[in-house]
């Protein structure tokens, strides 16, 4: 299916919705999407990026099971 294709199948299918929250999460992502605006970050928001990526680079992470894992445990308490 080439783009114009797919986007008149969405128009359609959007057309068709009746859920309004799902229809507001559309709009919020196209919304997202299409903001042609860049995003200002702190310093503080800057300095929590750059710590996240350091904890990155040492392995400080979990895999998306380990996560899982540790959220049913938590889920359990």
């Amino acid at each position: 299916m080439n783009t114009a294709e797919l986007k008149i199948d969405l128009i359609h299918r959007i057309s068709e919705l009746k859920d309004v929250a799902v229809i507001e999460q559309i709009k919020r992502l196209l919304d997202f999407e299409l903001n042609d605006e860049h995003y200002i970050t702190t310093d503080e928001q800057k300095q929590a990026v750059f710590s996240a990526q350091k904890e990155i680079e040492s392995g400080e992470f979990l895999t998306e099971d380990e996560a899982e894992k540790e959220m049913q445990r938590w889920s359990e308490k």
